[in-house]
């Protein structure tokens, strides 16, 4: 701490650098244990480890500083605010990640087989079932994607039948399947 004392001497450190290295780290530290939920929520163990290790890490250094310097509301608020920009920077990084596997469920009036088709010749895998809902007879299709293409798969879906009905889960796991290349 001296040496920024040193460099920018205590008022800047106090009011402007340390806030803004308590903010970064908590920014990082958030980000990380976004992606250590997830990770732990599809069972990648090893990633959700090493990604709890840099969030306690970093958390405990962040918190140090806070606690060394318990009567600068800079440091409070720096505190928060990294926390709350780290869980907008870590649901982002994961959205574009789109790391694991969805269930895409759709129940459609329309006759279905053109939509069916269609992702199958994309080599989506579909399943389709004919069943009875509250309006009458309906096309139950069930489809499981990788998260990275489920907006295609929706975009599809609504191009073929608008009125769709579309859920989206996490899956945790699958076995066999008919996979795009």
């Amino acid at each position: 701490m001296e040496y920024l004392n040193e460099i920018f001497g205590p008022q800047v450190v106090a009011y402007v650098v340390l806030p803004l290295l308590i903010f970064l780290a908590r920014v990082f530290d958030v980000t990380v244990g976004v992606m250590r939920i997830i990770y732990v929520g599809r069972g990648m163990k090893k990633l959700s480890v090493l990604c709890g290790f840099f969030e306690v890490l970093i958390w405990v250094i962040a918190i140090t500083q806070v606690m060394q310097n318990l009567s600068s509301w800079f440091m409070y608020i720096a505190y928060a605010g990294g926390f709350a920009a780290g869980n907008w920077v870590g649901i982002t990084i994961e959205q574009r990640l789109a790391v694991g596997l969805v269930a895409v469920r759709v129940i459609t009036r329309s006759d279905a087989e053109d939509l069916v088709q269609h992702l199958r010749d994309r080599d989506y895998g579909v399943t389709s079932v004919a069943a009875r809902g509250v309006s009458g007879r309906v096309r139950l299709l069930f489809t499981i994607v990788k998260r990275k293409d489920m907006e295609e798969v929706i975009k599809i879906i609504q191009e073929f039948n608008p009125r769709a009905f579309i859920s989206v889960e996490d899956i945790r796991a699958v076995s066999e399947g008919v996979f795009p290349r």
